[in-house]
This record gives structure tokens, sequence and C-alpha cells, in this order.
């Protein structure tokens, strides 16, 4: 079950290096936006009772993409253990965004160095990744908020759901899906309705915070590991907090130290304010970083599926790993950083 997870993961992130992301009209997380575009509304002028809403919203979407990825692998396991492998692969690649967003990212770097008219693609480009009014940023801001989104991004959109898939995979590939699906849900439900201006939000974003916990730090990890500068997260933690969000600082700080360069969003927070604010230079190496990163948090995921497949082995729910599923990983995780790099 250990090399099987290894191969779902493989074949994902392959499919997310070829393809990227599907067009809106065929990708699901665009469907399930649709949902939430209806159900965000004022369902009652009392803040308390729109409050309380949002808490069954909160509790229920989600369950929508999970019980239907779920039912889908699980289905197509009992035709096939080949078509269960598959499907359930389809179905993590669709829960992650790595080559959209580093595709992305360069596109607002590179911008920030034309004329008046590129550094006005850049600000029409950079609302892909960010919310913030950007009409006033400077190039080396701009540049900054695209630096800054592919951090807090590499946690929302491969970390939060490869590492739960990987470690609950060697037990269950339909619950290893339906878990993913249920964390995009919960990304998805908080990047649409977590707003302060938004009372109907608010249970939606608390669970977003508690979802994302240990990702956002697992990132910080791969992000210090990935430039061989593992204290850049401990020189993080001064500014990790700095952030409203209690998780999204940890990765971009941690990137910001990395890099040695200062991230910021002018009026709400500085990270590593002594250091210069991100060069086309830095730019560049930023996204060469963040995709290393992912690489190494996949290996992460790999060597924590292969001890709960070790677990479940002992105690007797499912088998063990097979005999060089480890060794396979490290092998291809060695190709994923040299294509990423």
């Amino acid at each position: 079950m250990a090399l099987l997870t290894v191969v779902v993961l493989v074949v994902a992130v392959g499919l997310d290096w070829v393809i990227g992301e599907p067009p809106n009209s065929m990708h699901p997380v665009a469907w399930l936006g649709r949902l939430v575009g209806a159900l965000d509304r004022e369902w009652s002028e009392n803040e308390r009772r729109q409050r309380l809403v949002g808490v069954a919203i909160a509790l229920l979407v989600p369950l929508v993409p999970a019980g239907v990825a779920g039912g889908f692998v699980f289905g197509s396991t009992t035709i096939s253990p080949l078509l269960g492998v598959a499907t359930a692969a389809l179905v993590l690649f669709l829960t992650m965004s790595l080559r959209s967003l580093l595709t992305l990212t360069d596109e607002v770097v590179d911008a920030t160095a034309g004329d008046a008219t590129a550094l006005e693609t850049a600000r029409n480009r950079v609302r892909g990744l960010v919310g913030r009014d950007v009409s006033s940023l400077s190039p080396a801001e701009i540049r900054s908020a695209a630096v800054e989104s592919a951090a807090e991004n590499l946690a929302d959109g491969v970390v939060a759901t490869v590492l739960p898939f990987a470690m609950l995979a060697p037990v269950s590939l339909p619950g290893a899906a339906a878990v993913a699906a249920w964390v995009k849900g919960v990304n998805t439900l908080d990047s649409m309705l977590g707003y302060p201006s938004k009372p109907i939000g608010t249970a939606s974003a608390r669970l977003d915070d508690v979802v994302m916990w240990i990702p956002a730090r697992v990132t910080a990890a791969a992000l210090a590991l990935a430039t061989a500068d593992p204290l850049a997260l401990r020189r993080a933690t001064a500014w990790a907090r700095a952030p409203p969000s209690p998780n999204s600082g940890w990765p971009m700080a941690t990137l910001a130290c990395a890099l040695s360069v200062r991230l910021t969003k002018p009026g709400v927070y500085d990270l590593n304010p002594t250091a210069p604010l991100p060069t086309l230079e830095d730019g560049a190496r930023a996204t060469t970083v963040v995709g290393a990163a992912a690489a190494v948090a996949i290996l992460f995921a790999i060597v924590a599926s292969v001890g709960v497949a070790s677990l479940a082995a002992a105690s007797g729910v499912a088998d063990g790993p097979m005999d060089g599923a480890l060794n396979l990983s490290l092998e291809l995780l060695a190709v994923g950083v040299g294509q990423w790099s």
C-alpha cells in the first residue's frame, strides 16, 4: 500500500506538471465555488443568525466534495483496483495547484521589469494571487505580493491536501481521496467567505485556521530545507505571527528569511523588515525555491505514508509497505527536484 501511495502521488504531481489546472468549466473546485457563491448571501438581517448559517455552511459544504470524491474512488476500486488507483490520482491532482501557481508568480515578477503597460499587466495578473488593493503598489511591492502568495499557496494548494492523503492512503484510498477533497472544500470556503466583513464566513475562516495549522508549519520547514538554510525557520519566528492569520505568516516569513528579502503588505505586516524588497532575481529564485519545497513536502508525505503503512501492517489493518518503496520514493522525488529547479 505504501508503494501504491507513491504511485498515486507521482501520477498526481505529473498531471499537475503536464496539464496544470483544468479550465473552470471542467474543474470541480470551480463547481464548488459556484455552490459557495450561491450560499453567500444575506440569509438574515441579524448578524448572529447569519453567523449560525455560516456554521452550517462550514460543517456541511466540505462534505459534498468529500462524499463525491470518496464515492468516486470507492466505486472505481470495486470495478478494478488499478482503476481505483488511477481515480485516486485524478482526485488528488484536482485538489493540487502547483504549476499554475509557479507560472503565474513568474509572469507577475517578469512583468514588473517592463514599461508602464507591462506594470499594469503585473497589477492585473497579481490579483489572481492576492486579494489586496494593488493599484498603488510599486514594482517591488508587487513582487513582494507575488512571492508571499507563492509561499502561502504552497501550503494551501499542495501540502494541505497531499499530506493527509498520503497518511490515510495506506489504510483507505477512498478515505484519503475524501479527506483531500474535504480539505480543498474548507480552503475554498475560506477563500470566498473568510473575510471580517462577512459574518457568514466566520466559521469557515476558523475551521480553515484549524485545518491549516500543521500544513503551514510543514510548508515552512520544507521551504527552509529547500534553501539548505534550516535556521531560516528559527529566524522566521520573529515575524511568523505578524499577519492576522495564525498560519500564513509561517511559510511567508520563512521564505523571506531564506531569501534575505523583505515581504510586506503595506499597513498590515512587514516580514524581515531590515532586508530589501525582492528584486527580479529574488522573484525568480522564489519560484525555484517554492518548487523545490514542494518536492521536499511530498517527500515528507511519502515518509509519513510508509510509517503509517508499517503501523497499519503491525496492527493488522493493512498490508505493510512493499520492499523498495522508500528507495523508489527518493528516486522519484530526486527527479521532481530536478524538474522544479
